[in-house]
């Protein structure tokens, strides 16, 4: 089967996502809807602008069920350079379920997040703050005067790993393993066979593992409640459900949290006199992390949706059965939106009505724990080394190798200036 677009030439995606603002603009400037491809020829739809994602994301239209409603669903399993998608649609959870299907995943998945359960977790969020605070003075001092410190490593990544890890009762022998996974499925730089053949094995061996693990030694986290819903009477999660849901919600509250803490602390730097200002009080740390999302979404683009019937959106047709690209990255800096400088950032620009946590029944689930833990992190962090800055310039930062993931590989800091 073949995909049908227009006459235009499909826009090969950036597999390593090196600039990706720039590379939004560039299809911006090709129209409203984009015909792409992504890592391995896979062909799809970019939409450029808010309004026209937006639209895309709450058309009932719209699908994200491969299996119902692509019309290359069958090619993946032909063409071993498409094989790397599998990590993201050939799984069974919230992501990639239409209609009922989702509504009853939903439904069971849900009361595993409430207000409640985040409430009760600021505790130990602070908990960890301090210890990876403390870890930084060590490294610090280890670096000695003029050192850098690299602030991924000690202070972003580890802070959403350690909670996530307690929150699913992740044991430390699998902890590593876990983090592994995560970081594979998300590396787009790779389209191999080998590369999605390796993310199917740990898929196949980790989350079995935490799945054993949790219900020979159940406790109270979230593990153990999926757990649970799949052995309860009645409406449940299946086997495989179970494992893929698993697969969502942690490998999601683990990248984009250590992104988003990431993107602020880097962004921030760069703008000291926004920074004043909220060190002031005159802006809120709320205002910062929703400027962050909106122009640097933690996921820049989600594959995939598709069209269940043709759609036509400023006179271009996505044919049924065609692959659309989420672009949140891409309706988060749109001029149209948000002015001329959408692309800069601006914490008194009140953006908070950004679709980078998703809109409508797909909203993400996991929205207020990413909050609640960039919203202890960071005020720590600038509190502790009100003179730190960037060891190098922001050209010398390297994007993580992603067109999904939207954050740097290494974030070097002058703790003390």
């Amino acid at each position: 089967m073949t995909m049908t677009t227009d006459t235009r030439t499909r826009v090969a995606l950036d597999p390593f996502g090196a600039d990706i603002t720039a590379e939004s603009a560039r299809l911006r400037a090709l129209g409203t809807i984009v015909p792409i491809d992504l890592p391995g020829g896979i062909p799809a739809w970019a939409p450029t602008g808010f309004a026209s994602l937006r639209a895309l994301m709450l058309d009932s239209r719209v699908s994200k069920d491969p299996r119902l409603h692509w019309s290359l669903w069958e090619d993946v399993n032909n063409k071993p350079e498409w094989s790397w998608i599998l990590g993201w649609v050939g799984v069974v959870n919230m992501l990639s379920t239409y209609g009922p299907d989702h509504t009853r995943l939903r439904k069971l998945v849900s009361p595993s997040f409430t207000h409640k359960r985040t409430e009760a977790m600021r505790d130990r969020v602070e908990e960890i703050t301090a210890g990876l605070l403390a870890g930084l003075d060590a490294a610090a001092a280890q670096a000695g005067p003029g050192g850098a410190v690299d602030v991924k490593a000690g202070y972003a990544h580890p802070l959403p790993m350690l909670f996530i890890c307690d929150l699913f009762g992740i044991p430390d022998d699998l902890r590593d393993a876990a983090v592994k996974l995560m970081v594979d499925v998300f590396d787009t730089s790779d389209p191999t066979p080998e590369h999605a053949a390796s993310v199917q094995r740990q898929i196949g061996t980790v989350l079995p593992a935490l799945i054993a693990y949790k219900t020979a030694n159940p406790g109270n986290d979230l593990a153990t409640e999926l757990i649970r819903v799949r052995d309860e009477e009645g409406d449940r999660l299946a086997d495989h459900e179970l494992l893929y849901t698993l697969l969502l919600v942690i490998g999601a509250g683990f990248e984009t949290t250590v992104n988003l803490i990431g993107n602020a602390v880097v962004t921030l730097l760069n703008h000291p006199g926004q920074l004043a200002a909220v060190r002031a009080g005159e802006v809120s740390w709320e205002s910062v992390i929703e400027e962050v999302l909106r122009v640097h979404p933690s996921i820049a683009s989600l594959p995939l949706r598709y069209a269940v019937s043709d759609i036509t959106v400023d006179g271009v047709t996505i044919p049924a059965g065609d692959a659309i690209l989420t672009t949140f990255a891409a309706a988060g800096n749109d001029p149209e939106r948000y002015g001329p400088d959408a692309a800069e950032f601006d914490i008194h620009r009140g953006a908070d009505e950004h679709l980078s946590f998703g809109i409508g029944v797909h909203r993400c689930i996991g929205a207020p724990l990413a909050r609640m833990e960039a919203l202890t992190a960071l005020p720590a962090l600038f509190e502790r080394y009100p003179d730190m800055r960037l060891a190098v310039g922001t050209d010398q930062l390297k994007q993580v190798p992603s067109f999904i993931a939207f954050g740097w590989q290494e974030i070097p800091i002058l703790l003390h200036g």
